[in-house]
């Protein structure tokens, strides 16, 4: 059970991170519009007119009052610290000057290596049902590996208005209630509550229609600190620590997995941007933004929803929650363009039938 004084410094680090960045965004904004940090719209995207971007910032910001006013300094949070600065640091300079592939992949490998090396935030090994797994030299690899995961996922699924911040805050929200159920009063907890009220407060501006984007310096920076909070979760790994926080990103993680076949199978380049991402397929079925968002929202809740009851020790609720929920995305796959497109499939299919339909209109 949870203590009076604990209660009162929960809701101190959502209010006071919430309430700083909601009145904070109105500045970012500002500068975005002077440094002309502005996504233009164009034929992939669904805004119609530019948008200030830089709202990362204001993100960013909340977090460092966060560990101001509640944190403790130590070498695991100056890993944390300088990690994050080189992440928003380096979506700051892509969302003014947009960078190449191989320039931003840069910025996560340090932002994701100085966890690794100097914080010593590892995931070393696993065990689940009965077996130890210890992954020796892999470990920084792994570790690595699983932080630019999570920053791409983040940055992918980052296309509506809402989406990602919304995603973000479920995942905070459900982590949190995961660590007080658990008892874990950490660092994680402690970041996990102070990234719930900075999310929150960055949705009062970017919730449909938005006045800002959080762009590359938002995105990149949720995604790595979502998956710092993860690996601080990770000590003494069983397949439950491990798993949960994955579930509750599904939908951003199925859709780098998804977006990685499509581009597989068109024989396309991973970083190729393209209109078949989830929250797409859903706009294509005439649904609304703010629709599209929510419905989202509803089905990470719901992985959220699972992954607590889990945790609470029912766990065939649990297994049941999670096998509709699979079923639903599965009828997803096959009723959508995600991870094909059958449009053009059966373009191919009509003219394989049809070969003379072709060469009609050349010149003899």
């Amino acid at each position: 059970m949870m203590s009076e004084s604990e209660v009162i410094k929960i809701f101190l680090m959502v209010f006071s991170t919430f309430l700083f960045v909601a009145l904070f965004i109105p500045f970012i904004k500002k500068i975005a519009i002077h440094v002309d940090a502005m996504d233009i719209p164009n034929a992939r995207k669904v805004h119609k007119v530019p948008i200030p971007r830089l709202g990362g910032l204001g993100i960013y910001f909340g977090f460092l009052l966060g560990y101001i006013i509640f944190g403790e300094p130590s070498e695991i949070m100056n890993a944390i610290l300088i990690g994050s600065f080189v992440i928003v640091m380096t979506g700051v300079i892509d969302d003014i000057k947009p960078l190449n592939t191989s320039t931003k992949f840069i910025g996560q490998l340090i932002a994701a290596s100085i966890v690794a090396f100097y914080g010593n935030i590892l995931l070393k090994d696993i065990s689940a049902f009965g077996i130890y797994i210890d992954f020796g030299i892999f470990t920084y690899p792994l570790t690595i590996f699983f932080i630019l995961g999570c920053i791409n996922c983040m940055n992918f699924i980052d296309g509506l208005d809402g989406l990602a911040a919304g995603i973000s805050s479920i995942y905070f929200l459900t982590i949190g209630i995961i660590a007080i159920i658990q008892q874990k009063m950490g660092l994680d907890f402690i970041l996990t509550f102070t990234m719930l009220g900075s999310t929150l407060g960055f949705l009062v501006h970017n919730f449909y229609p938005a006045g800002i984007f959080m762009g590359d310096s938002g995105s990149m920076f949720l995604g790595f600190i979502i998956s710092v909070i993860a690996l601080l979760g990770f000590k003494n790994v069983t397949m439950t620590s491990l798993i949960i926080p994955l579930l509750i990103l599904a939908i951003p993680i199925l859709d780098v997995i998804f977006a990685i076949l499509r581009r597989y199978i068109k024989g396309q380049k991973f970083s190729t941007p393209d209109k078949f991402h989830i929250h797409h397929q859903l706009l294509n079925r005439n649904l609304s933004q703010r629709a599209v968002v929510l419905i989202i929202y509803v089905i990470s809740m719901l992985f959220s929803i699972a992954s607590i009851i889990y945790i609470l020790k029912t766990r065939v609720v649990g297994y049941i929650i999670y096998g509709i929920l699979v079923v639903i995305i599965l009828f997803l796959i096959l009723k959508t363009d995600v991870v094909i497109n059958h449009d053009e499939i059966k373009g191919k299919q009509k003219n394989s039938l049809n070969p003379k339909k072709t060469n009609k209109n050349k010149k003899v």
